[in-house]
């Protein structure tokens, strides 16, 4: 017997987790054959460079002082997290989350101790602590910096260093200048600042989608696989300034003021900027930025702020002397020079999203299923996300429900991720260095029911990663 036309068929609930859980089992067994493959590849000619194919890590099993702390944050969000997320007042909400995404994220990172799991990261000779003193007259490095990039360059730059432009080192650089040197300030830098991603997607999905799927995201934003790397890799932090310019462009599209509008953008087109600066890849985060703005309903109004603001970090480090443009092109080729040289496209190009599998975890691929069922439904639309007001703060229409702005957020930043994988710019490493991106693929846990199972499953995938394994981040 057919249900109405809003919740569908009545076995429609256990007809979609059967479909979630086939998502899920696809997802494995593309972890499964990639692990395989990479065995097999390693065997034969080790052409991949990392240790436990498809992650850069190695096989060591462990424990340590962070251990009871993780366990016991992973219980608390799985048994309390979705009651907690609906209840608490919104800024305190917001507050929370980053406590305890703050709290995860360290606690795993002390599952290898304080000294190799947050002190050493940074400070590795790949790293960008390693150059800290050639950094003594910031301008004139500056423009030195495209002349150190290739290999065969007199004081070559570290791989970090040199497959980023200046904005990622001058970070740790200007850190150091106020008294916070040393591996173990940058460690705590990455780790409380990447944190904040997970405010930053809350505020762009209630801006953008309505309180009640941000707060449903709220649990899965905090208790993410992704937590693993983002302590202690300088991605973390690229993830949030990335997090924040998409939010801002949100608040500033979502603005009923003329000035908070402008405020909004300009900040968000300075923090795009900054972004550029970073990472190269991360320009890709303007596929994401013009999605906000289209969905948004003062785009108009916000687009000539963002672009003003856009232009002043660019601006600053080219009359500095450094040239964004020729430095990206030498990195390509400094790319090739290494291990993105031998390192077979063929393979990565698939396993990369192996890799992401294991970042983003089960619950995200289930709902990044459902969020392609929002937008291209079979019949009708989905059983509505249980719990969610009838009532919200966005304006809905028949095509832009919160859950249809909600999933496509979702997969822009799936595309932008796809954009990047298909480049070849990004041949493994991509557990941290899609950190940026996989951010926003955990807000696809919102449409999910049941999300203390789905939470339970994040988790323990979680930890299985951070005791199985000592990755390189």
């Amino acid at each position: 017997m057919r249900g109405d036309t809003r919740t569908g068929p009545r076995h429609e609930p256990g007809r979609e987790l059967r479909r979630d859980l086939y998502a899920v089992a696809g997802a494995a067994v593309l972890v499964l054959t990639a692990a395989l493959v990479g065995v097999a590849i390693k065997r034969s000619k080790d052409v991949l460079h990392v240790g436990w194919p498809p992650l850069y890590a190695n096989w060591l099993p462990h424990v340590g002082p962070g251990t009871p702390a993780a366990l016991a944050v992973a219980v608390v969000v799985v048994a309390h997290g979705p009651a907690v997320a609906a209840r608490l007042p919104w800024r305190a909400l917001l507050l929370a989350s980053w406590a305890t995404a703050t709290a995860w994220t360290f606690s795993l990172a002390l599952v290898d101790g304080w000294h190799r799991g947050i002190a050493r990261r940074l400070t590795t000779r790949y790293e960008y602590l390693q150059v800290i003193d050639r950094f003594h007259d910031i301008p004139a490095t500056l423009r030195d910096f495209t002349n150190h990039i290739l290999l065969h360059s007199p004081d070559h730059w570290p791989p970090h260093v040199a497959g980023h432009p200046p904005g990622a080192t001058l970070t740790f650089v200007l850190l150091d200048r106020i008294g916070l040197g040393g591996g173990a300030w940058a460690g705590v830098w990455v780790i409380t600042v990447g944190a904040t991603a997970a405010v930053a997607v809350l505020v762009t999905a209630r801006a953008l989608a309505g309180e009640a799927l941000a707060r449903r995201a709220a649990p899965f934003l905090v208790l993410a696989p992704a937590a693993v790397w983002m302590g202690t890799s300088a991605d973390g932090y690229f993830a949030a300034v990335a997090a924040w310019f998409t939010a801002l462009v949100a608040l500033a599209v979502m603005a009923r003021s003329t000035r908070r509008s402008g405020a909004a953008a300009l900040g968000a087109g300075l923090l795009f900027g900054l972004t550029c600066y970073l990472s190269y890849g991360l320009t890709l985060f303007a596929v994401i930025g013009t999605g906000v703005l289209v969905l948004g309903r003062n785009r108009l109004r916000a687009l000539p702020f963002l672009c003003a603001g856009a232009a002043v970090v660019p601006l600053a480090f080219t009359l500095a002397g450094f040239g964004w443009w020729e430095a990206y092109h030498l990195l390509v080729e400094r790319y090739y020079q290494g291990a993105g040289g031998f390192r077979p496209y063929g393979y990565w190009v698939w396993a990369n999203l192996a890799c992401t599998v294991l970042v983003v975890g089960p619950a995200t691929v289930a709902g990044l299923r459902r969020a392609a069922a929002v937008l291209v439904p079979e019949r009708g639309r989905l059983r509505p996300v249980p719990g969610r007001a009838s009532s919200s703060s966005v304006r809905n229409t028949s095509s832009h429900t919160p859950e249809v702005r909600l999933a496509l957020l979702v997969l822009l930043a799936f595309l932008a991720l796809l954009v990047a994988d298909l480049s070849g710019m990004s041949k493994a490493e991509t557990e941290r260095i899609w950190l940026p991106f996989a951010a926003w693929l955990l807000a696809a846990g919102a449409l999910l029911p049941r999300p203390r199972a789905w939470l339970a499953a994040q988790a323990v995938l979680a930890l299985l990663l951070n005791h199985l394994l000592l990755t390189g981040w």
